[in-house]
């Protein structure tokens, strides 16, 4: 399929994710220079409040982009809006999915998610997606 071809209201191939790792997260905060210990080490995350390390926000958000990578010669994303709605934490297997909610001359408007393994959202929010052809 093509982002040409995709009609409203069809769905983006849904993407299962590999288990949060230990080590995703501290390549992640390398990457990112997000070093709060909360995303790396245990005690830290307890120490805060939580049961344990939880995943960088901003690495689900960037893993939901992967939906596009069959899309990059077709067109880029122009715009991205996320609301942060739960945590991720290890071993969480991530699914992350778009459906197409509006066509608008060469941008195309998905509602985009990434749920956990008990179907619970962690981040919701819209992708536009700018076509090259039009």
């Amino acid at each position: 399929m093509t982002l040409a071809e995709i009609q409203i209201g069809d769905a983006l191939d849904e993407i299962e994710l590999a288990p949060v790792s230990r080590i995703d997260l501290i390549k992640y905060a390398g990457a990112s220079g997000d070093y709060n210990p909360i995303h790396t080490i245990d005690e830290e995350a307890r120490r805060a409040g939580l049961p344990g390390i939880i995943a960088h926000g901003m690495w689900t958000m960037g893993n939901l982009a992967k939906l596009f990578t069959p899309f990059y010669e077709e067109g880029y994303i122009q715009e991205y809006r996320i609301r942060f709605k739960g945590m991720v934490f290890l071993n969480d297997v991530i699914t992350i999915k778009a459906v197409l909610r509006n066509k608008d001359n060469d941008k195309l408007h998905f509602t985009a998610a990434a749920c956990n393994q008990d179907g619970k959202e962690v981040i919701k929010g819209e992708v536009i997606f700018t076509s090259y052809s039009n």
